[in-house]
């Protein structure tokens, strides 16, 4: 699949071949792909293109498609699980819910914090009955953290930026886009939290970069690592971003 930022944001389709070279992982109980920004991950009221459209390619064999275990928002890349038949799909949903699947996520944020690492802890609320999925910090909301750390800072078209490393310590909608925009540094290209209107901006620089998930009591737990997309490469190249080689 092509990965120019326009074609992720516009596109209609998903070929068979985009979406199996989109897998990064393969067990007999999961999959996990590496999602592409600008699609929505099932049906959304409205209609169009999703990604569980597509998911009968991705039966490998077994009689009936995966399912979704958890989801992304539309304009966010990176690690999305899929259960490959209902007692998996269940058995993921539950390490999602208890908290046991450990996810990093890589973001761009305007100008950044002062320090180099702490902890955002900030209870979460609905904004408003017609707002939908979006949210607000409300101290009598549900309690919501997420763990940063600062990994680059720099310079983009003038502007002060970081590149940092979000990590989820529970899971609420929108939770890193609204605790970043609520400490004053915006992840960019943010159209909801940020400073850009609707259709404005590089496309948001969010990407779930890591997920680890113990699947199995016996074995190790399972740790995935989905490569930068292009859309947001510039600006993690101005933060000091090396390659793929660096560590994740």
């Amino acid at each position: 699949m092509p990965e120019d930022l326009q074609t992720l944001l516009t596109s209609e389709e998903l070929t068979s071949e985009d979406l199996l070279a989109r897998v990064l992982h393969r067990d007999g109980l999961m999959l996990v792909l590496n999602k592409p920004a600008g699609i929505p991950v099932h049906r959304g009221p409205k209609g169009g293109d999703n990604l569980e459209a597509h998911f009968d390619v991705l039966r490998f064999g077994l009689p009936k498609p995966p399912a979704l275990a958890h989801r992304l928002d539309k304009d966010t890349s990176g690690c999305l699980v899929l259960g490959r038949h209902h007692k998996a799909t269940q058995a993921l949903g539950k390490l999602f819910k208890d908290g046991l699947v450990s996810k990093t996520y890589w973001a761009i944020v305007e100008d950044g914090p002062d320090g180099d690492a702490g902890l955002i802890d900030l209870a979460l609320g609905r904004l408003d009955a017609k707002r939908g999925w979006w949210m607000k910090v409300d101290p009598f909301g549900q309690p919501s953290q997420t763990r940063w750390t600062v990994l680059g800072r720099g310079m983009f078209e003038g502007n002060p930026i970081a590149w940092m490393a979000l990590e989820p310590l529970t899971g609420r909608t929108h939770q890193l886009r609204v605790h970043s925009s609520s400490m004053g540094w915006a992840i960019v290209g943010d159209q909801i939290y940020g400073a850009y209107g609707p259709g404005e901006g590089p496309g948001l620089q969010l990407h779930a970069r890591t997920i680890t998930i113990p699947m199995q009591k016996n074995k190790e737990p399972v740790r995935i690592c989905a490569p930068a997309p292009d859309h947001i490469l510039e600006r993690l190249k101005a933060c000091g971003f090396k390659g793929e080689d660096q560590a994740a």
